[in-house]
């Protein structure tokens, strides 16, 4: 282990030791310390996705952080330490990979989600869709359900079938007595995912794509405004839209 991990992994056990750490640190559990595992995750996203590479440095040793945090805790309980965290990756990474570590010259996508596959399998899997974790973003979530369910073949042929369950979905929705109209919206997000994806597109990153649009252009027309937005009413407000819209073109 290099010199820097190791004294990332003394910092961490010093933390948590009972008599002389941080009391922070030593009272926090899996489950109060996975909320700052995920935004951390993310985090490491947003400054990939803005290109800023001293950011990305720091935001990278934040996640780490949260591996090393997670397995000084199992250390403690017993279960497995921050050196079996790093020989599985190792191992499953070998696994994956026989035509670059055991010999075999197949390769690809396909032996990769076989590998994985069997993997879940030998792990106790019963279902398809074992594994997709629930904490991840609905929107990811959806989509990763729905390409579980598609290698079994139930998909769509063509985004026309995934369309018109969209519409489906739209008019259940109106038509939906309001103790319905959580779970009718929820079906029709979960059409709505499933039309992009037949488009090739992530709609993960397509909605974080919008939700940035918007954001931009909501801030041009507050400037157009110059700073009577709120007072305007909804025409003069969508004459704002078209001039932020026209203004990106």
């Amino acid at each position: 282990m290099t010199e820097q991990l190791q004294r990332l992994l003394a910092i961490m056990a010093r933390l948590r030791d009972p008599a002389e750490g941080c009391e922070w640190d030593v009272a926090q559990t899996f489950a109060s310390i996975a909320p700052y595992t995920i935004e951390e995750a993310y985090e490491v996203a947003d400054a990939i996705e803005r290109g800023d590479m001293d950011e990305l440095r720091g935001e990278l040793g934040d996640l780490l952080l949260q591996v090393v945090f997670h397995a000084r805790m199992a250390e403690e309980a017993g279960s497995f330490a921050f050196e079996d965290v790093a020989r599985a990756i190792a191992d499953k990474m070998e696994r994956r990979h026989p035509h670059i570590f055991g010999g075999d010259d197949e390769g690809g996508a396909g032996q990769w989600e076989a590998l994985k596959a069997a993997e879940r399998e030998r792990l106790g899997a019963q279902s398809a869709m074992d594994g997709v974790a629930r904490a991840l973003p609905a929107l990811l979530r959806a989509e990763k359900l729905q390409k579980r369910a598609a290698r079994d073949g139930f998909d769509w042929p063509d985004p026309s079938g995934s369309a018109a369950k969209v519409l489906e979905e739209m008019d259940e929705l109106a038509d939906a007595p309001a103790e319905m109209r959580m779970e009718e919206a929820g079906d029709l997000l979960f059409a709505a995912a499933n039309l992009v994806r037949a488009y090739g597109v992530a709609p993960e990153e397509a909605l974080r794509a919008a939700n940035d649009k918007f954001a931009r252009r909501y801030r041009m027309m507050e400037q157009l405004a110059q700073g009577r937005f709120a007072e305007l009413d909804l025409d003069a407000q969508e004459q704002l839209w078209q001039r932020a819209k026209q203004a990106e073109r």
